[in-house]
């Protein structure tokens, strides 16, 4: 499998204001613990290795 850097989500704005939203009533800190725990949920749910490697350097260059 390979990074799908294509949009992909059926409402983009809508998972946007969701994910905006789901950050409302946190404290800073609150919300980068939320962020890291959705990140590790989704990266459990790709599961591959290769694939999570390449997210992590596209992100970390800004490729993304």
């Amino acid at each position: 499998m390979m990074l799908n850097r294509s949009p992909n989500i059926a409402d983009p704005d809508g998972f946007y204001a969701e994910l905006i939203g789901s950050q409302r009533d946190l404290n800073e800190e609150q919300a980068l613990r939320m962020n890291a725990r959705l990140i590790l949920l989704l990266a459990n749910h790709i599961g591959d290795r290769n694939v999570l490697a390449e997210a992590i350097s596209c992100a970390r260059s800004g490729r993304g």
